[in-house]
């Protein structure tokens, strides 16, 4: 890998488990799914915020929705009453990702943490040969409703509800915002956006970024095709264009603060800064990190020093909005 190109000390250190690996061999063999797996291990030593949780399920337009909540505690572990509500979706391509991931589980018990938020991670349906958009869409939807619905129980009337995702689940939080600002009713006062894919089609990147994107190892990279395919499966035969199935296709004005955080080292990076460009050219507040020496998914290697420091960027913008 050049000089001038720099990942994270402990994903640097785990970069050989990468070599020789592509991406779309699949099924894998069980030896480079063994790698991949120490490749994303928990850093040692890091132990996730310990907070209860309770799995619920909520009613949908296409059948239960599985959710997870987290209660924030007080130093000695007893329950306090939350200040503020965060909806959260893992990512994984649409068609991959569990609320145990640490995209979902570590996420949500971090934010839980950090911002005395109740949290609900959401298992949305994936796409597959016979789940398609809208019904990841409308799980998210009908789990916000849920969520920010007093009746459910979970935080006080009057408090205020945030909504996030990681990759793909930036993609249906951002578009499930779009759908709620139509409805005119019960918006997010904020949103979180993690290395989110937003487009129809792979944006280029700039020279510098591709030059760094060429030094990584292909199981790292995401291609034009791979986009597309990927799109192909949750969009199940509508166009891209369809509201609210590719945000960055659609109007992205009037929706709440965003704080956008997007990977120093990442094909789907150009998609988090056109649409995070266009929210705040139409007049919206938005917030633009990247996170420095990490490739797409960051969030999934639980006790990453740069995760760490995404999670407390994102209790700190919702403490500050929400």
């Amino acid at each position: 890998m050049p000089h001038d190109v720099r990942l994270d000390p402990v994903l640097a250190e785990r970069l050989p488990l990468l070599d020789g690996l592509g991406r779309t061999e699949l099924p894998r063999p069980a030896e480079e799914l063994a790698r991949l797996a120490a490749w994303s291990a928990p850093v040692p030593g890091y132990a996730p915020p310990a907070v209860p949780t309770e799995d619920r399920r909520v009613e949908g337009p296409h059948g239960d929705v599985p959710v997870r909540v987290y209660r924030p505690v007080d130093a000695a572990g007893a329950p306090t009453p939350p200040v503020r509500g965060v909806v959260w979706l893992h990512g994984g391509g649409f068609a991959a990702g569990t609320l145990d991931w640490p995209e979902g589980d570590v996420v949500a018990r971090e934010l839980c943490a950090r911002a005395g938020a109740v949290v609900v991670s959401v298992d949305y349906r994936l796409a597959s040969d016979t789940v398609a958009f809208p019904v990841p869409h409308d799980d998210v939807h009908a789990a916000w409703s849920w969520a920010v619905d007093p009746a459910s129980g979970l935080a006080p009337g009057g408090t205020r509800w945030s909504l996030g995702g990681a990759s793909a689940g930036g993609n249906l939080a951002l578009g499930v915002a779009q759908r709620l600002r139509d409805e005119a009713g019960g918006a997010p006062a904020a949103l979180l956006l993690a290395y989110p894919w937003l487009h129809d089609v792979l944006p280029e990147p700039g020279p510098d970024l591709a030059a760094a994107l060429a030094a990584l190892p292909d199981v790292l990279r995401f291609t034009p095709e791979q986009c597309r395919d990927m799109n192909d499966r949750y969009l199940g035969g509508h166009p891209a264009t369809t509201p609210y199935a590719m945000p960055a296709l659609g109007e992205v004005g009037g929706l709440p603060p965003a704080l956008v955080v997007l990977d120093e080292h990442d094909d789907l990076r150009p998609s988090g800064e056109l649409v995070a460009a266009a929210m705040a050219e139409a007049g919206g507040e938005v917030e633009v990190v990247v996170e420095p020496g990490t490739p797409h998914g960051h969030l999934n290697v639980a006790g990453l020093p740069a995760a760490l420091d995404s999670l407390g960027r994102c209790a700190a913008f919702l403490v500050a909005r929400a």
